[in-house]
Formats: C-alpha cells, sequence, structure tokens
C-alpha cells in the first residue's frame, strides 16, 4: 500500500498545502505502513487507513481541537444507511449519515481535504 499512501501524501501536499502541515506513515513497515496521518494548521489530524480488499477509513480527529470527530468508512456496522457500507460520522460516533466518497483513494482524499479545508476556514 506505499505506493498509493505516497501517491497521497504528494497529492496532500501539491494541492492542499494551505491546511497540510506534515505527513507521516503511522505503524507496519518503512515499505508496508498501517496508514497515512496528515496533520493540519489547527492541530488536528486525518488518519487515513486502505486496505488491499476495499476496506477503508478517512479518520479526522478534532476533538482535542472542537470536541469533534468526522469519519469516512465502509465497515459493515450501520445496515439502516442507504449506502450501506459506506457511511459517514458526521461530528462525533453516533451521528451516522450515508457517504458518497469516491471509491478512487486520491479522488476520495481529495474529497474529504476539501471537507477539512471548508471547515478550518
Amino acid at each position: 500500500m506505499l505506493v498509493t499512501y505516497q501517491a497521497l501524501v504528494r497529492l496532500a501536499l501539491d494541492e492542499f498545502r494551505d491546511v497540510v502541515t506534515s505527513t507521516t506513515f503511522v505503524g507496519g513497515t518503512p515499505t508496508s505502513p498501517n496508514k497515512l496521518r496528515l496533520t493540519f494548521t489547527d492541530g488536528s489530524f486525518l488518519d487515513v487507513w486502505l486496505s488491499a480488499d476495499g476496506d477503508y477509513a478517512y479518520h479526522w480527529e478534532q476533538r482535542r481541537q472542537r470536541g469533534q470527530l468526522f469519519r469516512w468508512d465502509n465497515a459493515p456496522h450501520h445496515p439502516h444507511v442507504g449506502t450501506f457500507p459506506d457511511h459517514f460520522h458526521d461530528g462525533d460516533e453516533g451521528t451516522i449519515v450515508e457517504s458518497y466518497l469516491d471509491s478512487v483513494p486520491e479522488a476520495a482524499l481529495r474529497q474529504v481535504l476539501e471537507f477539512v479545508r471548508w471547515q478550518l476556514a
């Protein structure tokens, strides 16, 4: 997954340098990290986790800054959501709504970072 994470780092730094202050790989090994972490201007961070079988999570941890979290993922825990298994945690763990995140990681990250940029503005 390193190649995909490296492409996501390039995208974040090339297109979202106004909100992304740093990037790091978390866990795993240098050639196969578990996830990518992007840190933002307010000190919050986004963890990006992608699996080889198509599972994903984009988790924006902002509890320390504003008491909120936002997460797009496809864990099959919310069958009541119209876009199941895709869903969005909108501000907290308990607020679950539909998610229309693109299935292509680069496009999905772009959508998430546009949301972050809008929230931080």
